[in-house]
C-alpha cells in the first residue's frame, strides 16, 4: 500500500509499505477514504516528540470503509463506513469506565505517561496512523463509530480529533454565561474552540494568533474578536486592557510546544530542546486569566520538563484543566450540533491533496503557505469499490 513515511525532522515521503493484517481477533482493517494533517502532526514533523522513529506512518485523524474484521468483532461488518477516534482504548479499564479514553491504561506500554494514539510516535504506543491506504484498527468493537448516512465524509473526518478537541477545550474551561474567553491559536483546534465557546454560553470570545489570514478566517467563522500578537508588546497587559483590567475568565491554549512569540522560549524549547517545547502560550494563559479564572490546555507538549510560572497560578487561585480529548464521548452531541446547523466543520478544509503528494502537503501546512487552514489527504483507493470478505478463525 501507499503510506506516509517519516524519514526524520522535516522529511516525510509517500512510499510503499506492506498492507496491515489482522493481528488479533478483535482487530479490523479499514480502507482510508479521508485523512488529515493535524497541527499535532507538525510537532512530530519538527522533531519535538520523543521516540518518533524513522519509518513510522503518521495520521490520527482518518475515516474509511471496513475491509476486514477479526473473528471476535461483533459491532462492525465489512463495508461499514466508520470514523476512528484518534484515541486507541480498551473500553474496560479504570479510565475508560470514566470515559477518559485518552488515558486508557491497557493499550500502551507507557500508559503512565500518555494513552495510545494512532500515528503518534512510540511514546504513544507505536501504532501506525491513517495517512495511508489501509490501517489496522485494534479494539474494533470499542473505538470506531459508524458514520450516519446524513454526515458527509468531510465533516466526519473532523470528528475524529479537531472538532472534539476544540469542543473539549471549551468544556474544560467551565465557561459560565457571559464569560470572556481568550483562545490562543487560530489553527483548526483553536477555531473550533472559539466556535464551541459560544455553545457553552460565552459572552465574548477573543482569538490570538500571528497570521492575518488565520485571524481573518476565525473572525468570520467563529464571529469573534481577534488580536495579532505581533502587534502587542505585552500579551497579558493587552488582555487586561481589553477586560477592564481584570483578565479573561477563561484562557485556552490551543497551540502547544511549537508556539511562537517569545525568543527565550523558542531558543530553549524549540531549538535547544532544553524543555518540552516553547511554553509561551502557557505563560500567556496563566498571566492573562483573571484571579480565580480557568485555564484549559489542549496544545500538545512533550512529556518532560517545561518552565511554567506555577507560582503565578497559585497566587491567582486559577484552575487548570488539560487532557487529550475523549473523542467518543463528544461525537454524539457534535453530530446533533452539525445536524442542527450550529457548526459546519468542513468549512475549515482549505486543501485536498493526494496522498502521493504528502511531502508537499506537510510543507504547505507547516510553512503556512497558500492560506492553508486544514489540509486533508485523499488516498488513491479512497473511492475504490472492491469485493471483500470477513476474516474467520484469526
Amino acid at each position: 500500500m501507499l503510506a506516509m513515511n517519516y524519514r526524520g525532522p522535516y522529511r516525510v515521503r509517500a512510499t510503499h509499505k506492506s498492507d496491515p493484517v489482522i493481528e488479533h481477533p478483535g482487530d479490523a482493517i479499514v480502507r482510508v477514504t479521508r485523512s488529515c494533517i493535524c497541527g499535532s502532526d507538525l510537532h512530530l514533523y519538527h522533531g519535538m516528540v520523543p521516540d518518533t522513529r524513522v519509518g513510522h506512518t503518521f495520521g490520527h485523524e482518518f475515516i474509511g470503509i471496513v475491509e476486514e474484521v477479526g473473528s471476535q468483532v461483533q459491532t462492525l461488518k465489512v463495508g461499514d463506513r466508520v470514523l476512528v477516534p484518534f484515541n486507541i482504548f480498551c473500553g474496560s479499564c479504570f479510565f475508560c469506565q470514566k470515559e477518559l479514553y485518552g488515558n486508557c491504561h491497557n493499550m500502551n506500554p507507557q500508559s503512565t505517561a500518555v494513552g495510545s494514539i494512532y500515528g503518534y510516535s512510540h511514546t504513544a504506543g507505536g501504532y501506525d496512523g491513517g495517512q495511508a491506504e489501509y490501517v489496522r484498527v485494534p479494539m474494533a468493537d470499542v473505538g470506531p463509530i459508524k458514520i450516519p448516512d446524513d454526515i458527509v465524509d468531510d465533516d466526519a473526518v473532523l470528528l475524529t480529533d479537531a472538532l472534539p478537541t476544540g469542543y473539549q477545550a471549551a468544556e474544560m474551561g467551565d465557561i459560565e454565561e457571559g464569560d470572556t474567553v481568550v483562545v490562543f491559536g487560530a489553527g483548526p483546534v483553536g477555531i473550533f474552540a472559539a466556535k464551541s465557546a459560544w455553545l457553552f454560553g460565552a459572552g465574548r470570545v477573543i482569538v490570538v494568533d500571528e497570521l492575518d489570514y488565520r485571524l481573518e478566517f476565525v473572525k468570520n467563522y467563529a464571529q469573534c474578536e481577534v488580536v495579532n500578537f505581533k502587534d502587542v508588546g505585552d500579551m497579558a497587559l493587552h488582555i487586561k486592557k481589553m477586560t477592564d483590567w481584570l483578565g479573561a475568565d477563561v484562557c485556552i491554549d490551543a497551540v502547544g510546544c511549537d508556539a511562537a512569540g517569545s525568543v527565550a522560549q523558542t531558543v530553549t524549547g524549540r531549538l535547544m530542546k532544553m524543555q518540552a517545547g516553547a511554553a509561551t502560550v502557557l505563560h500567556w494563559c496563566i498571566n492573562s486569566v483573571r484571579k480565580g479564572g480557568n485555564v484549559s490546555i489542549v496544545g500538545v507538549y512533550g512529556p518532560t520538563f517545561n518552565a511554567v510560572p506555577i507560582g503565578n497560578a497559585l497566587n491567582k487561585g486559577i484552575t487548570m484543566r488539560m487532557n487529550q480529548a475523549s473523542v467518543k464521548r463528544h461525537v454524539p452531541r457534535l453530530i446533533e450540533h452539525i445536524r442542527a446547523g450550529l457548526i459546519d466543520p468542513k468549512q475549515i478544509i482549505t486543501h485536498r491533496i493526494p496522498l502521493e503528494e504528502v511531502a508537499d502537503a506537510y510543507h504547505i501546512f507547516s510553512s503556512k503557505l497558500d492560506n492553508c487552514i486544514k489540509p486533508i489527504l485523499i488516498p488513491p483507493r479512497a473511492h475504490e469499490v472492491r469485493a471483500v470478505t470477513a476474516s474467520v478463525g484469526k
